[in-house]
């Protein structure tokens, strides 16, 4: 029973606990032993939780045999990116050699709601080096090395919730929490063809994760199937006085099948996509066809990149103000990310305060347009998972544009990124579909849709197959 365990979503572990089928002790010890034997070859684990993972299993089986379950989380592991604190004898590195024996006195918020609700953290997972924010240009760009992909242990599993992205693909565990600030949730869900979701702005306290970028950063769930993403961002949203961005109404998932909903494709969003990403994105916006209305729109030409960059490299700049005066940046790993930091200091006040000036302008523009629509749907990346030691920011690589990411970070719009097929050398592409503010419920409800019909999202490496 416990191999038959990998791969399964959260409604058929949920399923197999509450009939008794197996244990939230035998659950954690299959994903536990599970890790011990793969993380080394797939670097995608800094911390196994084995001791606290067990001794909470242990009181949640309790439970079971008493009746109580706690939702459908009750016994389910999971991996936390290594940038939300956990209290106690567990560091948090946020993927930095200097801090990787630190710990804290508290745990981040969405660590304890997920305890609440009855999910077993069996490991904090790898990342890179403080989110990627410092601008790193390789996926070697952690002290943990670089992760590997579930597909291909040549290839990257994506930055910088690349941990959490392997950690789901490989099968090491059900769901992983991930974050993001520009494409880090995203791009890891794309390249390890599992399903990642990019919540609203404010859906998830961050309270207890690195700050990057305080009005770009978000929270969400790496899982299997955009169900799955629904299921945990219920249990982990909702109001949190430790941190004032966070919104007061806690997020209800309704499992509903979409009515007949009008999507969006922004024009000339594939011309820098790869051929056989274009083709499979293509043959996504064939099969959707046959349920909703899509048509191709303009957007005002604005700069979207530009601005979405000026924002997050001032933040940045101003939350690693103290890191870099104590010149820290001299200890991480990658050669660019030793003076990212101090390029960025020199970003005038002025500059930022018109970007979030054309923030504002921005947002009344889109949301104009996306009243019209219930989804924009785009490639979720212009490629596959590139090389374990490829640098992606290449002349080539570097003029692409990422219109989408730029447009639903800056704005905190939801996205939801799902496997759709694989190239010629058997890697994961993956469709993107975002929404207007706060539609999580809409998204996830077309991209449900797609998965039933679809389901690439059941295709997993044969090597890695119980």
């Amino acid at each position: 029973m416990t191999d038959k365990l990998i791969f399964k979503t959260i409604r058929e572990l949920n399923a197999l606990i509450k009939e008794r089928s197996v244990s939230p002790v035998e659950v954690t010890e299959t994903f536990l032993d599970r890790i011990d034997e793969l993380h080394p070859e797939y670097n995608s684990v800094v911390t196994v939780t084995r001791k606290t993972a067990l001794e909470q299993a242990h009181i949640l089986e309790k439970e079971v045999l008493q009746g109580k379950i706690r939702g459908m989380l009750h016994g389910i592991p999971y991996g936390a990116k290594d940038l939300l604190a956990t209290k106690g004898s567990i560091p948090t590195s946020w993927g930095a050699a200097c801090f990787k024996e630190r710990c804290f006195d508290y745990d981040a918020t969405v660590i304890s709601k997920l305890r609440q609700r009855g999910a077993v953290l069996v490991a904090k997972l790898a990342m890179i080096e403080l989110a990627g924010g410092m601008g790193y240009d390789q996926p070697n760009a952690s002290f943990t090395g670089p992760c590997k992909n579930p597909w291909s242990k040549n290839s990257w599993s994506g930055g910088s919730s690349s941990g959490s992205g392997s950690a789901v693909g490989t099968g090491l565990v059900p769901f992983a929490i991930g974050s993001e600030t520009w494409g880090s949730i995203l791009s890891p869900a794309n390249n390890c063809g599992v399903t990642g979701l990019r919540p609203s702005y404010g859906r998830v306290s961050r309270y207890g994760a690195m700050p990057l970028s305080w009005t770009l950063d978000k929270l969400g769930p790496l899982a299997l199937s955009a169900d799955d993403c629904g299921l945990i961002l219920q249990d982990i949203s909702g109001p949190d006085p430790r941190d004032d961005n966070a919104q007061q109404i806690k997020f209800r998932y309704l499992d509903q099948a979409p009515y007949k909903c009008k999507l969006a494709i922004i024009r000339g969003v594939v011309d820098d996509a790869d051929s056989e990403v274009r083709d499979n994105f293509l043959e996504s916006v064939s099969q959707l066809k046959t349920w909703f209305d899509i048509e191709e729109i303009d957007i005002p030409d604005m700069p979207y990149h530009e601005t979405t960059r000026l924002i997050m490299l001032s933040e940045s700049a101003s939350a690693f103000e103290d890191f870099t005066e104590q010149g820290l940046a001299k200890t991480l790993t990658a050669p660019e990310d030793k003076y990212g930091l101090y390029a960025r200091t020199s970003i005038l006040a002025k500059d930022y305060i018109k970007a979030l000036r054309i923030r504002r302008l921005m947002a009344r523009k889109i949301t104009k347009i996306m009243k019209n629509y219930d989804g924009l749907i785009a490639p979720t990346r212009n490629s596959a998972a590139t090389g374990i030691k490829e640098k992606f920011r290449s002349a080539t690589k570097g003029s692409r544009k990422d219109t989408m990411g730029a447009i639903g970070n800056i704005l905190g719009l939801p996205a939801v990124s799902v496997p759709n097929g694989f190239t010629s050398q058997r890697l994961p592409t993956g469709l993107q579909i975002m929404g207007s503010l706060n539609s999580e419920n809409m998204i996830l409800s077309i991209a449900n849709k797609y998965q039933n019909e679809h389901p690439w999202h059941k295709s997993h490496p044969e090597n890695l197959s119980p």
